[in-house]
């Protein structure tokens, strides 16, 4: 049989190697502030770009797309190129990529400690980064179905199926969830509102973190682990069970994250069934990954690397067994908005995509440098302390999701709140937090330890730039004896692609088409109108400032928050709410029904010092608010951006939107006046007040004509 001579590309490797290390001690160097700022507010440091609601999101999107993203690329342009036998398709798009994509994350860093923000979680930034993102993955899809499509081994490997799957599927998830109106360079507002954005939101959301953080690093762990251990995969047959049970159950299970909202109770419904389906494929896969080690297990007690994947497949197990149990509505009721998703997050985050990427690092580092791992007691001691580190970070928080659910939910024998001041809960929690804190230092010092381990090896080694290769010619569409159909579409990339897209899109188009198409499903309420010029511009402040992330605005129909907060949510009220701002957490109260609830001074001097109104408050100040002046020259562009998908202002309206502005400020800015406060009605903290004090007005103390949802 003819051999062919080739080589491979490991300087892209290389590059994306040392993209995640520097990444990723960024990106937990900056959770771990935010860790510290939760109950330590003197670290926010009185600056606007350092408050925690600008700095999390900027952690979440370092760790996930810079930190994990260029691990998943780094493992992928390793592992692709020898399981097709063929370099990539392009070195020029290599480059193109890598370039690329750092050129985003550089975006993001800058962009969200600006405060600019869509306020969409994993998906905050604007929309000229959600082109670039666009235009930077169909260079990596070009470039990883060209290699594909030029391989020399018949079959696609069972590690191609899922990095298949990601680039097909991630591609239509930020398609989908990015379609905006664009005001100028830095605003933009969300195709979607309300109920049909939340819906669309989420349905991205969980699959940003089944796609982005899942099947890839699934497709690197039915590579790399049996490269590490020497052994073959436990099952073929599983692992086609896996695959395509995965891929096609994973899409349906957005609505878990909104049980018990203003979301019709099929949607939510459906996203509960298909959720507690999920965990058969999830255990698929873990139980196919701990059973290729199966006469290993020596090796395994010896092998840093195998202690970092044993680990990192276990947590997946754990973190996908969670899941399903969290969809379930009478656990939901207890863990939504509280620290125990946290700790669910950071399970699947430090443990199966954090120690996953540092078992691969110390893997393949040494291979293309052509040495040995500068030092194995190192990598146990990165090991053990991250592994403490975990435990450390999740117990407490799992502890604190508890804890703060059931002061929340606490009734007196008389049937008042046990806990009515939702500050009794936060400072009850500070010893969690800090514990919490402990954890995260510890696996943020086993990075360090596993940067520096790797930076002494990568020295004392010389890359292997262009590593040799050879194998058999082509010979792809010859076809085997007794060929079953799975083996037929391995080796037809483009009917595989295809399928795989069908799979993915079917629930995805099930849940989002009916919530727009059928009208009765977001209903209208009389009473709720558009936002007022100056309330709009404070509704684009309170996303800037980041508010959505430590506050929600949406009250449950339990008692305990009806009582709490006040008439419980509907579907009609967000209608003009363009984007939606449910929240995913509370770290403060509820504010849906803040409208009124306190006088404007109240919203000043707690701007302006939390503690001053609030003794014990772990919130930062906002001072800033109340000596900036607020930019009025959007407001027309605002206007006709938001006109332009459905908010009824009336035609020409934004030629006066700044005077209405204008007269609403000077009343609010004379009563601050009034009650001793130095502001002018041009302030930005003048229209903040005029949003906080509009929310949950529209219906609040009617509840006969006005509360009745006109289908």
């Amino acid at each position: 049989m003819e051999m062919e001579k080739f080589s491979y590309d490991n300087r892209i490797v290389r590059n994306f190697a040392i993209a995640t290390m520097v990444w990723g001690v960024v990106g937990m160097l900056v959770g771990l502030l935010i860790a510290f700022q939760i109950y330590l507010p003197v670290l926010n440091f009185g600056l606007p770009y350092t408050t925690f609601s600008r700095l999390r999101p900027l952690h979440t999107n370092a760790v996930i797309f810079a930190f994990v993203g260029n691990a998943m690329f780094m493992g992928i342009y390793y592992s692709l190129q020898r399981i097709t036998k063929a370099r990539m398709f392009s070195d020029l798009l290599s480059k193109i990529h890598f370039w690329g994509w750092q050129s985003i994350i550089l975006s993001a860093a800058l962009t969200l400690p600006l405060g600019i923000t869509t306020s969409k979680e994993y998906a905050e930034l604007e929309w000229p980064i959600d082109i670039l993102i666009a235009l930077v993955w169909v260079v990596f899809a070009i470039n990883m179905f060209g290699t594909i499509a030029k391989r020399r081994e018949k079959h696609m490997y069972v590690a191609i199926w899922f990095y298949v799957a990601t680039v097909v599927t991630v591609a239509v998830l930020h398609i989908v969830n990015s379609i905006e109106i664009p005001v100028n360079l830095f605003k933009s507002y969300s195709m979607y509102a309300g109920v049909q954005d939340a819906l669309v939101q989420w349905w991205y959301g969980h699959n940003a973190v089944a796609f982005f953080l899942t099947t890839p690093f699934l497709g690197l762990m039915y590579y790399y682990l049996p490269k590490a251990a020497g052994r073959p995969v436990y099952s073929y047959k599983l692992s086609i069970i896996h695959f395509w049970s995965l891929i096609f159950i994973y899409i349906w299970a957005g609505p878990h994250h909104l049980l018990y909202t203003a979301l019709p109770d099929w949607a939510q419904s459906l996203g509960t069934v298909f959720s507690i389906m999920l965990i058969a494929p999830s255990w698929g896969g873990m139980i196919n990954g701990l059973l290729t080690l199966r006469g290993a297990w020596d090796k395994v007690r010896e092998d840093p690397i195998l202690k970092f994947m044993v680990v990192a497949v276990t947590a997946y197990g754990m973190a996908t067994f969670e899941g399903p149990m969290l969809s379930l509505k009478n656990v939901n009721a207890i863990a939504h908005y509280t620290d125990w998703i946290v700790a669910h997050v950071h399970v699947g985050a430090l443990g199966w995509n954090g120690f996953l990427t540092f078992g691969i690092l110390y893997w393949l580092i040494p291979r293309i440098y052509k040495t040995n791992l500068y030092s194995k007691k190192l990598a146990n001691i990165h090991f053990w302390i991250g592994t403490l580190g975990i435990v450390f970070y999740a117990v407490p928080m799992y502890w604190s999701g508890i804890t703060q659910s059931l002061m929340w939910k606490q009734f007196t024998p008389e049937g008042i709140l046990q806990y009515p001041n939702f500050l009794e809960t936060v400072t009850n929690l500070i010893p969690l937090y800090a514990i919490r804190s402990v954890g995260g230092t510890m696996y943020f010092v086993g990075v360090i330890i596993g940067v520096y381990n790797l930076v002494k090896t990568i020295k004392a080694g010389s890359l292997l730039a262009e590593e040799p290769a050879e194998a058999p010619a082509r010979m792809l569409n010859t076809a085997e004896p007794g060929e079953t159909k799975h083996r037929w579409l391995e080796r037809k990339p483009l009917q595989f692609a295809l399928a795989a897209t069908v799979l993915v899109l079917i629930g995805g188009l099930i849940e989002i088409i009916p919530t727009f198409l059928v009208k009765s499903n977001v209903p209208t309420i009389s009473s709720v109108k558009p936002y007022t010029p100056l309330e709009l511009q404070g509704r684009d402040l309170y996303i800037r400032e980041g508010c959505n992330n430590c506050h929600s605005q949406m009250i449950r129909p339990f008692r305990s928050e009806t009582e709490r907060y006040g008439e419980y949510s509907k579907a009609g009220e967000y209608v003009y709410d363009h984007p939606f701002l449910w929240g995913s957490k509370r770290t403060g109260p509820d504010l849906h029904r803040e409208g009124m609830k306190y006088p404007n001074i109240w919203h000043y001097l707690h701007m302006q010092d939390p503690q001053q109104i609030s003794p014990g408050s772990l919130m930062p100040a906002y001072a800033w608010l109340l000596e900036d002046e607020l930019d009025m020259s959007t407001t027309e562009d605002k206007i006709n951006a938001l006109r332009s998908i459905g908010v009824p202002y009336p035609a020409g309206y934004e030629k006066i939107a700044n005077e209405e502005l204008m007269k609403q400020a000077l009343e609010i800015a004379a009563d601050l006046q009034k009650n001793g406060a130095p502001v002018t009605p041009e302030k930005e903290i003048v229209a903040l007040i005029a949003y906080l004090q509009r929310l949950g007005t529209d219906i609040k103390g009617n509840k006969t004509a006005d509360m009745k949802e006109v289908k």
